[in-house]
């Protein structure tokens, strides 16, 4: 794969920002492969994410960062530039449900999904013998209902010593404590199985089940300390009737589930999400 530098930022909305952006990358023969745009009249702000080759310009990384750094100011911007080449590393944890695991490595050793997985964390054993078949380190940490700060040090120091840049709750059938929350703001990816805001919490097949619904669906957000509530990624739904009981909303749901966060995740290693307040904008 080419090298490339992207550029993702928001900034207060006015005009000739796409000028001024565009003109720092062009000036020094910056050839842009990619550009989106998004103004939010009820925000007022500007969202953008541009993709330049990191061949057409005359310097390094460092040197684009430097040259872009007073513009930034000018405008105002929430800002990140990405170098391609230094690949995102990924923790991905996981209970007892391997649907949504088996999909994510699957696709990373197809080379679908571009990142490396650095470990798998997880409160039971079930899955040692999946995960270790794609030569991938496999960490049990129990998170002991009457003692839960413990279990969380531990897995807050593996996720730590293993540097990751994401982390991946892939059916994680725990609740994150509010300081690895916020610590991990906007790095740590949940699948939800329910088309949110409705069913938040457990079980929310059978509460799709009770309602009668004729849609159910998956949701992939960032988590905050706000169970289910965090900026929403991605959605999707599938049609369901009367005729099928919980089963069969759980054997189709998990279908839903594995797509929507493998998208979800794409579109965050990718840096095509840019979050402002509790939306997102996903280019």
């Amino acid at each position: 794969m080419k090298r490339t530098f992207c550029l993702a930022f928001d900034c207060p909305d006015k005009v000739g920002i796409v000028t001024r952006v565009s003109g720092a990358f062009s000036t020094h023969g910056g050839w842009i492969e990619e550009a989106s745009h998004h103004s939010d009249e009820e925000s007022q702000r500007f969202f953008s994410r541009i993709v330049v080759r990191a061949d057409s310009l005359p310097f390094d990384y460092d040197v684009l960062e430097r040259k872009l750094t007073p513009l930034a100011e000018e405008l105002q911007m929430n800002w990140r530039l990405v170098d391609s080449q230094h690949k995102k590393r990924v923790v991905l944890m996981c209970s007892k449900g391997s649907h949504c695991m088996t999909d994510l490595l699957d696709r990373w050793k197809s080379g679908d999904i571009s990142c490396d997985i650095a470990c798998v964390i997880s409160n039971h054993e079930d899955l040692r013998g999946l995960v270790e078949w794609y030569g991938i380190p496999f960490h049990v940490v129990h998170i002991d209902k009457d003692d839960k700060a413990k279990g969380f040090a531990q897995t807050e120091a593996l996720i730590d010593e293993y540097r990751a840049d994401c982390i991946v709750l892939a059916r994680y059938m725990q609740i994150l404590p509010q300081n690895l929350c916020e610590k991990y703001r906007h790095k740590v990816i949940n699948i939800h199985h329910s088309f949110l805001p409705s069913f938040i919490g457990a079980k929310p097949y059978h509460q799709a089940s009770r309602r009668g619904v004729k849609l159910i669906g998956a949701t992939c957000h960032y988590v905050t300390e706000d169970l289910d509530e965090g900026p929403i990624i991605d959605q999707d739904v599938v049609r369901v009737s009367h005729q099928q009981n919980v089963d069969d909303l759980v054997r189709l749901g998990k279908d839903v589930e594995k797509t929507v966060l493998a998208r979800g995740l794409r579109n965050h290693l990718e840096d095509r999400v840019l979050v402002y307040g509790n939306k997102t904008v996903v280019f």
